[in-house]
């Protein structure tokens, strides 16, 4: 799919931002692109640490949460933390489970089944919660949207405090109004309520527990450096909830990643020594692609419950086995992965989905837990939104679908509300339920109402500044550090440099899926480039515009003059002990000269 390359064009003084902040204009001008439109917002940017996290107090309904949740505790009521089944839940969970008990308190975590339950508070659990003698059930990474299962409980007789970071339930208007239904609990907390003033919304479920124990240990003069202790795991349910690693979750991510590194804790540490992260550099890559998956395995193929058992141990044989087990089921969920995704290519295909603005599949064979990923590598690779769904029992279908940055989701789902039984989400992902003869309802009006234009679904890679590889220093790279850490919303810094001249191609890896090559820029610079993509595409590309005889000159080491633009960032290479700079390569496109 042809891509659009954007440069930044955002203005500001980026020399004189430089001088107050220490730092190079290049590197005032990759934060502004990210949003930084001040001397201040750059600086908070780069060295802001935890003192530059906002007040609790300032999130609508969470004081009066704390105070409800103190007031059970000193009640000695048992207190049932109803969590979700992905890792923000699972984190959220213990955290919240973890202050109480440190509070002195008595508390338990459940969590629905994904295939049996759903997701989120349902009435069976608050009977459930009665059952078990619960005075108080405590939400969290869901509740915004339970409004039976909040009334349940209140009749019940259960106090009900909800913490949730998701988009509450909403109708609109004649004239687009919302309007707003929110549970009736004895609190909510939400950053993305109504009337809520709390000045950052994109925090995740444990991030909102988070701000919910800082509150309940201030004001039971628990010492600080208990709540961050805290961090690593709002780091890693932040990161692995792909939330925009801006504002609060950047300092949240940063400095739990720091302190994960030197965690004590059995269950972590366990996971940490099972994916052979164990006392290297933990990245926010490694959460989101490596350690975050394993406890997401559990609620996807399993229950939750074995993620929590290992996050609450303090045995060091069980964790060791808990780790394992966690591990070999995410073995188990990337074959079903795979499998579910070649099989949804092959009906794309067949069926020409590929030409609906929003692709709507059905899987018959797919485990319902792995819709959601298989949604996420369509959308990557057709750039589209994607919602895949399956059949599950009594004529019901359910859905989870993952979208791009023009179009939100939980709008197209909320205009065919009439067809579904549930659904919930946000603007890149959401979950449905509906009936099966519903589908093609519901497929037709996401594709009548998205709005979605031709641009809308072009690739867009948007480039911080154009600059030749002859710039690329080891003082500008560890500059670059300073951007740490990357992940949505703090992408890597992408530069540009027209018509490098690539030569001497090399195929290198056990998998063969690294292509390496010199690249002469402007000026007459060398550096060695990476290439971790298609190699096969890159080839098409080379053999489209020099030929047969031009690729084997690459790869040969002859002077063939072969000339591509390339996007890129720039990188040390550490080898021997001898360090050399050399760059990454994004993306690669003809450019006739």
């Amino acid at each position: 799919m042809k891509e659009k390359w954007m440069v930044s064009a955002r203005k500001a003084d980026f020399n004189a931002i430089g001088k107050a902040c220490g730092v190079s204009p290049i590197l005032v001008r990759l934060a502004v692109n990210r949003g930084m439109k001040t001397e201040e917002a750059v600086r908070r940017y780069l060295y802001g640490g935890l003192e530059d996290m906002h007040d609790p107090r300032m999130m609508k309904g969470l004081e009066k949460a704390a105070d409800l949740l103190l007031e059970q505790i000193g009640r000695d009521e048992k207190i049932c933390v109803a969590a979700d089944f992905d890792v923000d839940g699972i984190f959220s969970g213990y955290m919240l489970w973890r202050a109480i008990r440190r509070l002195g308190g008595r508390a338990y975590v459940v969590t629905p089944d994904r295939i049996r339950d759903g997701y989120g508070l349902n009435e069976a659990m608050t009977v459930e919660a009665r059952e078990n003698n619960a005075g108080c059930i405590l939400t969290c990474d869901n509740g915004i949207a339970a409004l039976e299962a909040v009334k349940s409980a209140k009749r019940l007789g259960l106090t009900v405090i909800v913490t949730d970071h998701h988009e509450p339930i909403y109708t609109e208007g004649p004239s687009g109004q919302r309007q707003y239904s929110l549970p009736e609990a004895d609190a909510v907390a939400d950053p993305k309520q109504p009337g809520c003033a709390y000045p950052f919304k994109g925090l995740c479920g444990a991030g909102v527990a988070y701000k919910l124990i800082q509150l309940l240990y201030e004001k039971k003069q628990v010492p600080e450096k208990e709540l961050y202790e805290l961090l690593p795991y709002t780091a890693i349910a932040t990161v692995a909830d792909v939330m925009d690693l801006t504002d609060e979750n950047r300092i949240i991510v940063k400095y739990g990643l720091y302190r994960l590194r030197q965690t004590a804790d059995p269950g972590i540490r366990a996971m940490l020594r099972r994916c052979d992260l164990e006392n290297k550099f933990i990245s926010a890559y490694h959460i989101g692609f490596i350690l975050g998956p394993c406890f997401n395995a559990a609620g996807r193929l399993t229950n939750a419950q074995m993620a929590l058992k290992l996050l609450m141990t303090e045995d060091e044989g069980e964790a060791a086995r808990l780790a394992a087990e966690l591990s070999a089921l995410n073995d188990s969920r990337k074959a079903m992965t795979l499998a579910g995704y070649e099989k949804a290519v092959a009906l794309i295909e067949k069926e020409k989905l590929y030409e609906d603005p929003v692709m709507m599949l059905s899987l018959d064979d797919c485990h319902e837990s792995l819709a959601g990923i298989i949604a996420g590598r369509l959308k990557e690779r057709y750039h589209r939104p994607v919602i895949v769904c399956v059949p599950v029992e009594n004529g019901r279908m359910k859905g989870s679908g993952r979208s791009i940055e023009t179009y939100h989701m939980y709008d197209g789902l909320n205009a065919c509300r009439e067809y579904m039984e549930r659904f919930g989400g946000h603007a890149m992902a959401a979950g449905l339920t509906f009936r099966e003869e519903c589908f093609e309802c519901i497929r037709q009006r996401l594709i009548d109402q998205c709005g979605l234009t031709k641009d809308d679904l072009q690739p867009v890679v948007h480039i911080d500044m154009t600059m030749p590889i002859r710039y690329v220093t080891e003082e500008l790279i560890q500059e670059l550090d300073f951007l740490e850490p990357y992940g949505k919303g703090n992408t890597k810094p992408l530069f540009a440099e027209k018509n490098l001249s690539l030569s001497r191609g090399t195929i290198l890896g056990k998998n063969r899926n690294v292509l390496k090559m010199k690249a002469r820029g402007e000026g007459g610079r060398v550096l060695d480039a990476l290439y971790f993509g298609d190699i096969e595409a890159f080839e098409d590309c080379v053999r489209e515009h020099y030929g047969q005889e031009g690729l084997n000159a690459f790869y040969s080491g002859g002077d063939a003059d072969i000339r591509l633009s390339l996007t890129y960032y720039p990188t040390i290479n550490e080898f021997r002990g001898t360090r050399t700079q050399q760059i990454v390569i994004q993306n690669y496109m003809y450019t006739p000269a």
